[in-house]
């Protein structure tokens, strides 16, 4: 009697697992690319906050807010530098306050503009209520 000893998989089994690769895959890529899009307006979040520390800075020094973000790199320090991807709008900046917003072309989704307003500025975009003075907001 001959005994063949045959290792390894058939065709189907193969098949079997490649078809629940592309089910898992299928499942994650959507969760993958919302969570970076929120990853992004978080970084614009950030650098929002970023921006405040420097015009603070900048308060401080010259008693009134820079009206851009290359002036809070003046004095010598390292100023205001956006996050890759991420661009300033608008800044706008005086003796009584500031105001700044930050897109990102990356993010596709709404919200997709982050803003803040300190002082007498007038707050960029549409601000929802009972948000406090120097919070970044996203709509």
């Amino acid at each position: 009697m001959l005994q063949q000893n045959r290792k390894g998989f058939t065709l189907i089994e193969l098949l079997i697992v490649v078809v629940i690769i592309g089910i898992l895959a299928a499942i994650a890529i959507p969760k993958f690319a919302s969570t970076k899009e929120k990853a992004t307006v978080a970084s614009m979040r950030s650098d929002l906050r970023n921006m405040a520390t420097a015009q603070e800075a900048y308060f401080s020094d010259f008693q009134a807010y820079a009206p851009a973000i290359a002036a809070t790199q003046a004095a010598g320090s390292a100023g205001f530098q956006p996050s890759s991807g991420n661009v300033v709008a608008v800044v706008s900046g005086n003796a009584t306050g500031w105001s700044a917003t930050v897109t990102n072309p990356s993010v596709t989704s709404t919200p997709n503009t982050c803003s803040i307003a300190v002082g007498g500025a007038a707050p960029p975009g549409t601000m929802p209520a009972n948000t406090p003075e120097g919070t970044p907001y996203c709509y």
